[in-house]
């Protein structure tokens, strides 16, 4: 993966099932403007644990969580 910020997302399916991964904020935006166009297809999301192909017409809702304060030597 490249040094990209990474942000957590949540994906809920219908069906119940949730998918949560760590991706670059360019994959997050990349679904959230796939989904909010109404695009049939899927979307391949690059995550920190590997490559997801997401079924856009399965998805139920989006959750992207705020940016994770982290404590440790270096933060600002």
């Amino acid at each position: 993966m490249s040094n990209s910020e990474h942000i957590r997302i949540e994906v809920g399916f219908d069906g119940g099932q949730i998918m949560s991964a760590l991706v670059t904020t360019e994959a997050a935006d990349e679904l959230e403007t796939a989904l909010r166009t109404g695009n049939e297809g899927a979307v391949a999301l690059d995550a920190e644990d590997g490559r997801y192909t997401v079924p856009l017409r399965r998805i139920v809702y989006l959750k992207r969580f705020a940016r994770e304060g982290r404590l440790g030597f270096g933060n600002v």
